[in-house]
């Protein structure tokens, strides 16, 4: 069983940045090979953001290239999602994703509300 909690939320200006982080138990995350960060807008399907796997490769969205950086600290049992040049387009729940042992596990999400 893994567990996982979002954290650093909120709301901010357009241009402006926040640091998602999800805190994981259950297992260490030197275990779980591949981990990533998806989002929901309202009335919108859930996808994908941002994956990062054990060795540190990377993937993101098109629509956050260049602005949006994912890391994991397996020590910390932490994984971060940093997001600058914030946009409107980008609120949404952000939720954290683990796939481990054929099984997917979510966070309750944590809300960001981009807005002037």
């Amino acid at each position: 069983q893994v567990q996982l909690v979002e954290s650093g939320g909120g709301l901010v200006q357009p241009g402006g940045s926040l640091r998602l982080s999800c805190a994981v138990s259950g297992r260490s995350m030197f275990r779980i090979y591949r981990m990533g960060w998806y989002r929901q807008a309202p009335g919108q399907q859930r996808v994908l953001v941002a994956r990062i796997t054990n060795s540190g490769s990377t993937n993101y969205a098109d629509s956050v290239k260049g602005r949006f950086t994912v890391s994991r600290d397996n020590v910390k049992n932490m994984m971060y999602l940093q997001m600058n040049s914030l946009k409107p387009e980008d609120t949404a729940v952000y939720y954290c994703n683990v796939d481990y042992l054929a099984l997917t596990y979510w966070g309750e999400g944590t809300l960001v509300t981009v807005s002037s």
